[in-house]
């Protein structure tokens, strides 16, 4: 990137510097889901159109893209900022846990949250911690997983244990 943008014209790298500055100074954190955006509370959290009784909780903003690509969710979402990670000394405290259980908690009208977290042992971990401190707090609540397998287009030599026994555990009739 240092050799593009060397051999960039000046005024190229001049507005490339602007454009890097304005960006951390017109993102905010979303007071509600804990995305990053240009207002607070960000678009999908404002948008009367989406679903207010579901809630999708991933470990960064990123996710949220990914799932949008999908275009089959419409609900809203809870950043959590990253997984439990003991071995990094990354606690249940270091994230956006208590957040989320705020939001479930009063006159929530949320009926299901989904765990959308990464498929290894610190998303599965976290997973498990959500799952289990919101059913201790809201037994009304649903908590459900997103379905984990085998990507469309592998081959199933190539796939470890882990995945096929998930993929086996979360099929679908046909």
């Amino acid at each position: 990137m240092t050799f593009y943008l060397l051999l960039s014209p000046k005024t190229f790298s001049q507005q490339f510097a602007q454009v890097l500055q304005e960006l951390h100074n017109e993102t905010k954190l979303c007071s509600i889901c804990k995305s990053i955006g240009e207002t607070d509370p960000c678009d999908l959290c404002s948008d009367p159109q989406r679903d207010q009784t579901t809630i999708c909780v991933v470990e960064k903003p990123l996710d949220i893209l990914s799932l949008e690509r999908s275009g089959k969710y419409r609900g809203l979402y809870h950043v959590l900022g990253g997984a439990i990670s003991p071995l990094n000394n990354i606690g249940p405290d270091e994230l956006f846990i208590n957040e989320l259980v705020r939001r479930l908690e009063g006159d929530s009208v949320v009926r299901e949250v989904i765990l959308a977290t990464n498929a290894n042992l610190e998303g599965e971990a976290t997973a498990m911690y959500l799952s289990k401190l919101i059913k201790n707090k809201n037994k009304e609540v649903k908590v459900t997983r997103i379905g984990r397998g085998l990507p469309v287009g592998s081959d199933l030599e190539y796939a470890d244990e882990v995945t096929l026994m998930r993929a086996m555990e979360g099929r679908a009739e046909y």
